[in-house]
């Protein structure tokens, strides 16, 4: 294969958890640049910083050194490439429809360069179909080029787990395909050149989608399950924590946790599958069923938060709330799709005043897409604490420090803290 194509100069479109890591670990092989539309992102990589802390920073700043890759918001810097691999945001809209734009966008940019020969290969989640139905007749319209003939295609879906320091990139197989299978075996070869945990080559590339939007739909309905059980428990009187480790002790049982279901990828992928399924008059029941479920666990929690503090003589109105994190998981600054903002929200609609403290996530992005300033310190006592996100400075916490007195509820959604302490835990 290294002899029948052209060495490789690859452009990755999309900078964010999973272009950049990606970016660096093709720069130690090949030549690449990186782009993004955001220019204050571009300057600060370029600069050898990374604000999402995906990146290895060495690793960062020494294929900078190396001039293998450059970072770039000119779309002159990458007409030379002849890969293109496209990591940008599939997210859904407020009708929880796939909003495809911003692929779209970069399929009619990468389409304004694109040259005979060359390789286009998307990672970023979409639903079975997508590549060849949606994205390559864009490429083929501003390109001017033949699909198969002039110009080719792959589907290599991204599987970053954001945080993740052990299961990165290069440990955790990739998935990838191509649009003939001649183009199948070139994909399948330039990633099997940086991923040391190997690779699986899909028959074709709408199994290579499907394969993608299954993972995350599959993990949505194991946890709606244990959330329902946490609703069902809830009545009950009873902890779901300890009918899980009581479950547990079986050798076959999948172990999930009830929790807030969020982030870029479980809280949004089952849509896609979803909408691809009635759009072929399919009604998928446990896939939504299971979104319905995780969707109404911020306003469970919240309710509860509630019920606590009337138990305990408080009068709701006006009561003063801290939620100790907003990120859409732990020791993490990604706060896309939190549903910790559900429980906000619920608070706040219930007549609360609630702060909210994470010394992860970026407070000007929290504020532009929620509207919640985030409280930077913790300087006074509340009437009720919500432990929201697994951050490991909440665990050094003392909590009866920032609780007004004994009268004071500590929720903790992630059942971590002494049990003698808490009042109520998912």
């Amino acid at each position: 294969m290294e002899n029948t194509y052209p060495a490789s100069k690859i452009a990755v479109i999309g900078l964010g958890y999973v272009g950049l890591p990606l970016a660096i670990e093709f720069a130690k092989k090949y030549r690449v640049v990186g782009f993004d539309i955001n220019t204050k992102r571009v300057q600060e990589l370029s600069a050898g910083n990374d604000a999402t802390q995906e990146a290895n920073i060495d690793d960062l700043q020494a294929v900078l050194t190396s001039t293998q890759l450059k970072f770039a918001s000119n779309l002159d810097e990458i007409s030379t490439c002849n890969i293109y691999i496209v990591t940008v945001p599939t997210p859904i809209d407020q009708f929880k429809a796939p909003d495809l734009e911003p692929l779209l966008k970069a399929s009619e940019m990468i389409g304004s360069v694109l040259k005979k020969g060359d390789l286009v290969i998307y990672e970023s989640t979409v639903y079975p179909g997508c590549t060849e139905e949606d994205c390559i007749p864009v490429l083929e319209r501003i390109s001017g080029l033949k699909f198969n003939q002039d110009f080719f295609a792959g589907y290599s879906p991204e599987r970053i787990n954001p945080g993740d320091k052990i299961n990165t990139l290069v440990k955790i197989k990739k998935v990838t395909s191509g649009s003939t299978a001649d183009i199948a075996d070139r994909v399948d070869d330039l990633y099997a050149s940086i991923i040391t945990a190997g690779t699986h080559k899909a028959p074709s590339i709408k199994v290579a989608e499907a394969s993608k939007a299954i993972e995350n739909a599959q993990r949505d309905v194991n946890i709606s399950f244990i959330n329902e059980l946490a609703l069902i428990f809830d009545r009950m009187g009873i902890d779901t924590n300890d009918v899980l480790e009581a479950a547990a002790t079986k050798w076959n049982f999948l172990k999930y946790r009830p929790g807030l279901v969020g982030g870029h990828c479980i809280g949004v992928d089952p849509y896609y599958l979803a909408h691809k399924a009635e759009s072929l008059g399919y009604h998928p029941q446990v896939i939504l069923s299971g979104r319905r479920v995780n969707d109404q666990m911020g306003e469970f929690v919240a309710s509860k938060v509630v019920k606590l503090l009337v138990s305990k003589g408080h009068e709701v109105q006006h009561t003063n709330a801290l939620i100790l994190g907003i990120t859409f998981k732990e020791n993490c600054p990604d706060v896309r799709n939190s549903k910790v903002v559900d429980v906000y929200n619920e608070l706040k609609a219930f007549g609360l005043n609630v702060d909210v403290h994470d010394p992860h996530a970026d407070y000007e992005k929290v504020k532009h897409e929620y509207g919640i300033e985030i409280t930077k310190t913790i300087s006074k006592q509340y009437d009720a604490v919500i432990l929201a996100v697994c951050h490991t400075e909440f665990a050094k916490l003392d909590y009866r420090s920032i609780t007004r007195n004994a009268n004071s509820v500590i929720y903790d959604t992630k059942a971590v803290l002494d049990r003698s302490i808490v009042d109520g835990r998912l």
